[in-house]
């Protein structure tokens, strides 16, 4: 794992992608939001989604979530070669452990694991909220949509 980045989104090198994501809880309605945006080493974005989710309790419950549902993205949208990027150190620290994830979402962190397994090539970093704006909004604009992912 990378230590925290800049407040500045920065590309990825050639023939890499980056992957953004984030997480939004919505108390008022009793639901969670998703959102992801992959771009390449000239900052143009190959594509992005928002989703909405469940109502989790916590933070860290969401961003997991969310991190599943972002590497699922990756995956069914055909990319091999990522670097993924999110502004929760404690999600960053489940995904990266060597340790079983004996945590109620254990079987998420899992999941992560399995689909981070099944990439050419990878690596989780820290990013601070700043460079992680894009993929913010578009787990915020998730409180707009119903139960279906948008691409």
């Amino acid at each position: 794992m990378q230590q925290p980045s800049g407040d500045v989104w920065q590309p990825p090198p050639p023939e890499v992608y980056k992957l953004n994501f984030d997480a939004a809880l919505f108390l008022d309605s009793g639901r969670s939001g998703y959102g992801a945006i992959i771009r390449n080493e000239k900052g143009e974005v190959m594509t992005a989604m928002t989703a909405s989710g469940l109502k989790v309790r916590t933070s860290d419950e969401v961003e997991l979530l969310a991190c599943r549902r972002a590497i699922e993205f990756v995956v069914d949208a055909g990319f091999s070669r990522m670097i993924i990027e999110v502004d929760n150190i404690n999600a960053i620290h489940a995904i990266s452990s060597s340790m079983e994830s004996t945590s109620v979402f254990g079987n998420v962190v899992d999941d992560i694991r399995h689909l981070l397994r099944g990439l050419q090539w990878s690596s989780v970093c820290c990013i601070r909220r700043g460079g992680n704006r894009v993929a913010h909004s578009l787990a915020q604009y998730a409180r707009n949509t119903l139960d279906e992912d948008l691409y």
